[in-house]
């Protein structure tokens, strides 16, 4: 794309935008740190708004769609920025390095998915330290971003102790409960890696965790409990067959039908209830 440049060293990415007013859905896969050099972004999730300019940062976190809008200055200069991407295998290597008597243990996972961090002396030499990697040619070294990242994350955990939760949720006491999330998220075409990944599990993790509650894989857990849905809503009698398969997750008519019928040994109808 012309007038746009994103160059990614280990998980420290520089972005650089000529057009005015470039917007894009983001769905966040790694929880974000984002600097605004020159210019200034909007960030929509749900029905908030969070505007980021120039010298300010927000962090972003992963599981969730933001609507993003960058905006160059009026003066002609480009819109620039640092993000720093907190991956799995960070977050662990840093929470193994953290002395634990120091965890806040009353730490909560926030709703938000964007928290603007307060402006800091750390926060600013940080990002001003990156900047001539931006501005040259030079590469930036993988032992140079690690420790950059470390020292983003120190500044996010300094903004809010409830982050805590977020960020290390592949331990107690903030590991993410495997019913709650399925019960919040079954409708969605997510594969079991992917399930994995969002509560913060590795595959093998999640397999065995997975086990403890229920007899059924995770696939047949989550048709029943779609079936359960769709059944619901046509014992209601008050909507269409296809509303109720959709709503329940499912995306082929001829697949409901059939694995309703397994199901309740008959096909799918409104049947209000008396």
């Amino acid at each position: 794309m012309e007038g746009y440049s994103r160059i990614n060293y280990s998980g420290v990415v520089f972005s650089y935008i000529v057009q005015e007013g470039l917007s894009r859905t983001v769905h966040m896969k790694e929880h974000t740190l984002v600097y605004i050099l020159s210019g200034a972004a909007e960030v929509h999730f749900g029905d908030s708004l969070t505007r980021v300019g120039a010298g300010e940062c927000v962090f972003l976190r992963k599981d969730h769609r933001i609507e993003y809008t960058t905006c160059p200055p009026a003066d002609g200069v480009p819109f620039r920025s640092i993000a720093l991407f907190f991956c799995r295998k960070f977050l662990m290597a840093f929470y193994r390095q953290m002395p634990k008597d120091a965890l806040p243990k009353d730490a909560r996972r926030s709703r938000t998915a964007v928290l603007k961090i307060p402006a800091g002396p750390e926060l600013e030499s940080l990002f001003v330290s990156l900047v001539p990697y931006l501005d040259t040619a030079d590469t930036l070294p993988e032992e140079v971003a690690w420790m950059k990242r470390q020292e983003g994350l120190r500044c996010v955990l300094a903004a809010d102790r409830n982050v805590y939760a977020s960020l290390f949720d592949f331990t107690q006491p903030w590991k993410i409960d495997l019913l709650t999330f399925l019960e919040e998220n079954y409708q969605y075409d997510l594969s079991v890696p992917e399930l994995a990944r969002y509560t913060g599990r590795s595959l093998s993790s999640f397999k065995r965790d997975f086990k403890r509650i229920s007899d059924l894989t995770p696939e047949k857990w989550i048709l029943r409990r779609r079936l359960q849905e769709a059944h619901r809503l046509l014992s209601l009698g008050n909507g269409r067959v296809g509303d109720a398969m959709s709503a329940a997750g499912f995306k082929d008519p001829a697949f409901f039908s059939r694995a309703y019928k397994r199901q309740y040994g008959y096909p799918p109808r409104r049947t209000p209830v008396k």
